[in-house]
């Protein structure tokens, strides 16, 4: 009897140890630490665009609000309009918090439409951060053309734009450019918005557009020199969703007022609709940072936490309406709600821009 109680108190005890075992290191995990770490951020586009500068301003401002203060590394990883690094992030990112993703508007877009080279899922990622922006369409001053009142004028000019691809971002600016019945020739091929910009600097296109971080820090000294002309903004939403003046281009009219400037009336019907849809899910929400899947809460909670001392901090917002623009950055349930926003588009937008890609564009889904 007394050895049968022992046997049972030993199993018990054994039990208790290799379970206190099992626990300690899921403990030492649940305590988000990053001293002495580095932390990979891939941006998935080349240097010098509006992504590779959102990320450079703020890796600085969150390494030292992270636990442990580490070292955040800006990895650019260029390709398949954005999904060679989304993929990529999918596949070898572990959850640990080592490693980061930011995204535009040019990684949602292929998802939001089937894209095939998508091999990423929204929806198994923890965001931290959502970024809106906005943009700007800017001319060659060789076109004569000063302002939107005078596009009227190109009608039978032909344009050239460099573009990621048809079902990157920049189906935003293609859709607008037809609906304003412009002849723009999109070479496709480009690395990033960065890349597009040096074409045209170098004169091989003649019209561009820029997200709003890079167009305030590598445009407006175009502008300044006389080299570019900037003609509208996109524009940005009120809490109503109308589309309304952004924030940052105050005196540059938005892309409805335009097309109404040059239609004589306010843009309606499918097409508009879908512009609209999609401009939706690529702007307001246009660049965020993700946690790949299965990354702990606590390790979540601590990016959370360092992005809200970041924004909160008494000299952000003026540093950043400098870097990039006048918009309200968000974590926590607001970062939740754009992302929400951001992945997800009407049936009837998708099916009709779907539709419009392959008639105009041979592209395949």
């Amino acid at each position: 009897m007394t050895n049968a109680i022992f046997g049972r108190r030993a199993l018990l005890a054994t039990a208790l140890a290799a379970a206190t075992a099992a626990v300690v290191p899921f403990d030492a995990a649940r305590a988000a630490d990053f001293s002495g770490k580095t932390i990979e951020w891939i941006i998935p586009f080349k240097e010098g665009g509006g992504s590779d500068r959102w990320a450079r301003f703020y890796a600085p401002l969150l390494a030292p609000n992270l636990p442990g203060s580490p070292t955040i590394v800006v990895k650019n990883v260029p390709g398949g309009g954005s999904t060679k690094g989304a993929n990529q992030f999918t596949q070898r990112a572990r959850p640990d918090g080592l490693t980061i993703l930011g995204t535009s508007g040019s990684t949602q877009f292929p998802y939001l439409l089937g894209d095939k080279r998508v091999k990423y899922e929204y929806k198994d990622w923890n965001v931290v951060l959502a970024t809106p922006t906005g943009g700007v369409v800017y001319l060659s001053p060789k076109l004569g053309v000063n302002s939107a009142a005078d596009l009227g004028k190109l009608a039978d000019a032909d344009l050239k734009y460099g573009s990621q691809g048809a079902t990157s971002l920049d189906l935003v600016p293609l859709l607008a450019f037809e609906m304003l019945g412009l002849n723009v020739k999109a070479v496709f091929g480009m690395k990033g918005r960065g890349a597009g910009r040096l074409a045209f600097e170098r004169g091989e296109t003649s019209i561009d557009y820029q997200t709003s971080s890079a167009y305030l820090s590598k445009v407006t000294p175009l502008v300044q020199e006389g080299k570019a002309v900037p003609i509208m903004s996109w524009g940005a939403l009120d809490d109503d969703g109308n589309l309304t003046r952004d924030p940052t281009f105050p005196d540059l009219p938005h892309f409805a007022e335009v097309y109404e400037m040059l239609k004589g009336e306010k843009p309606s019907g499918p097409s508009f609709e879908a512009w609209k849809a999609f401009f939706t899910a690529g702007f307001p929400a246009q660049k965020m940072v993700f946690l790949p899947k299965g990354t702990p809460d606590d390790v979540v909670e601590a990016y959370r936490a360092a992005v809200r001392k970041t924004i909160s901090a008494p000299d952000f917002a003026e540093s950043a309406k400098k870097v990039l623009g006048a918009y309200e950055q968000a974590t926590d349930g607001a970062a939740e709600a754009k992302f929400k926003v951001a992945t997800e588009v009407s049936p009837d937008a998708k099916e009709w821009v779907r539709s419009w890609l392959t008639n105009k564009y041979n592209v395949s889904f």
